[in-house]
């Protein structure tokens, strides 16, 4: 509706970097990775979002912005009935290959190259025949997730607690797929509510988002205090600028 939920948010992600976003429920964590990708339901009224020099995100459609390299492993990945997840991800990995000038892969193609990145994830290839997170646990759908991400390899991966719901195993499965994909030719920006994730991904950067704006940046150790102490210094904040007013 008209309700504003980011507030002038300046944020940088360079290549070979990996930034984690921690905040409390309502803080805009989610948001701000959908308004990334252009998510319908949100309107920019201001601001920009350089992606590659000269280029505002925020002008392509979301499909554009897919096939130019930025990717988001959704909270909770959608289930798309009579959709075989084999088919899925060759016409996604196609289409960006598409955008790129890059030949398209047959079937056959195709099964050679998702099957070495199946094992990355640990998935059986009986998902393959499987449609589209239907019948999935949540740590199947976050696998399927990550697998998607280390096939169409993007410049930009955005993982909206790709954390939450999973058991020790599929967190270690998991992370050791997004340690496979990071490198020094993309960025990653790890939304999550919890250290243990950044046991396994570690990250440059730890920012603290709350009323839609970012309030707080720090290294890896940032994410240890929140751990221990929580987030008491934003009710101190807000405590003393209602004072000063």
């Amino acid at each position: 509706g008209d309700k504003q939920i980011l507030n002038g948010i300046n944020f940088q992600v360079k290549r070979g970097e990996v930034h984690a976003i921690m905040g409390p429920n309502g803080s805009g964590k989610s948001t701000f990775s959908k308004v990334l990708v252009g998510h319908p339901s949100y309107e920019v009224t201001g601001g920009t979002v350089e992606y590659r020099k000269g280029e505002d995100l925020l002008d392509l459609e979301p499909e554009d912005r897919a096939q130019q390299g930025v990717f988001l492993a959704f909270q909770y990945p959608v289930e798309i009935p009579g959709v075989a997840n084999n088919d899925f991800l060759r016409l996604a990995v196609n289409k960006r290959r598409q955008a790129h000038g890059l030949d398209e892969y047959d079937p056959i193609e195709f099964f050679g190259v998702l099957s070495e990145k199946m094992s990355q994830v640990s998935m059986s290839p009986d998902f393959l025949g499987r449609d589209v997170n239907s019948g999935f646990s949540g740590g199947e759908k976050k696998r399927n997730e990550i697998l998607q991400l280390a096939l169409l390899e993007p410049s930009l991966a955005i993982l909206d607690e790709t954390d939450s719901g999973l058991d020790i195993d599929a967190l270690k499965t998991v992370a050791a797929g997004v340690n496979a994909y990071r490198g020094e030719g993309n960025g990653i920006v790890l939304i999550t509510h919890y250290q243990r994730l950044l046991d396994y991904i570690k990250p440059d950067f730890v920012h603290v988002m709350s009323d839609g704006q970012i309030v707080r940046s720090g290294g890896p150790e940032l994410a240890l205090e929140l751990e221990k102490d929580g987030y008491a210094f934003l009710e101190i904040g807000r405590a003393s600028c209602r004072e000063r007013v």
